[in-house]
């Protein structure tokens, strides 16, 4: 099977790190699960400036390599590749932070996995032509069975492939949506994911 999976908040505690990045930097605390909104901007009440600073701080390579691994990533996804399954990671960071990022994954053990870089949200402005920058246009004409994503304001890029199953990364800002359509499953952790892999296969 071939796999998309997202990266923040699926493979690592991304908004986590940053409800203490919006403490240290202008004294939001904000509790994890008090995190209600895909955008931090709005979960956080952060203004324009605010929220720039926010983003720049939180994507700087020492920062994102501080990230913690979402407990099982690693090792489901290295256990797909050994089954056959084709994974890529598709992520909505900006281009910039493809180093680091790729960095975080080698560490964390996650070499053989393909990592590109997606606008997702329209944050970047890069025309650079690397192998890691995907276009939505290219991004269109990749099929895929599973995808493993947590991020609502993503789900629309999904619409293409109605027969693809969504596994929701449960997370806080995604509970009060409804889900859009029986494909989409709701999974708490990665055995739960691995399990409906391993039953789809």
């Amino acid at each position: 099977m071939r796999i998309y999976v997202d990266y923040d908040d699926c493979l690592c505690e991304t908004a986590k790190a940053f409800t203490w990045i919006a403490d240290r930097l202008f004294g939001k605390k904000v509790p994890y699960e008090k995190v209600r909104f895909f955008s931090l901007k709005e979960s956080f009440e952060l203004n324009d400036e605010e929220y720039a600073q926010l983003m720049e701080y939180g994507h700087r390579p020492e920062v994102l390599m501080a990230y913690e691994e979402t407990p099982g990533a690693a090792e489901t996804l290295n256990a797909w590749l050994d089954q056959g399954h084709e994974v890529y990671i598709i992520t909505g960071r900006p281009y910039s932070s493809y180093e680091a990022s790729r960095r975080w994954l080698d560490e964390h053990g996650l070499k053989r996995i393909k990592m590109y870089c997606l606008d997702k949200y329209g944050r970047n402005r890069c025309t650079d032509q690397s192998d890691y920058n995907m276009t939505m246009e290219e991004y269109y004409q990749l099929k895929f069975d599973v995808a493993v994503e947590d991020s609502p304001l993503a789900f629309r890029f999904f619409d293409h492939l109605p027969e693809m199953k969504v596994l929701v990364f449960d997370r806080p800002w995604n509970r009060a949506d409804q889900l859009p359509g029986a494909n989409y499953i709701r999974c708490t952790d990665w055995n739960t994911i691995n399990e409906m892999v391993d039953a789809m296969s």
